[in-house]
């Protein structure tokens, strides 16, 4: 999510943005794993959990991204 949609968010600051931020994160999360099975790649139980907890709706975009191409779920951390 962009600064410009946070800053226009209808409830900005809420409980209601808090819950709807949190599920946009784990549906990026579940999307991430999805590919990743797809693909045939295995995920190790300790990237799974660092992809399910991670809420930054930016870095797991990002690992979306590379979970397109990676070839194990461990590229997905490239830069980390």
């Amino acid at each position: 999510m962009n600064a410009a949609t946070l800053r226009s968010f209808p409830g900005r600051g809420t409980l209601f943005e808090e819950t709807y931020l949190e599920g946009k994160a784990e549906s990026k999360a579940e999307s991430i794993l999805s590919v990743l099975e797809k693909r045939g790649i295995p995920v190790p139980e300790v990237i799974r959990d660092r992809i399910t907890t991670c809420t930054d709706l930016d870095t797991l975009t990002l690992r979306f991204d590379r979970s397109l191409t990676a070839t194990t779920a461990e590229d997905l951390f490239a830069d980390a």
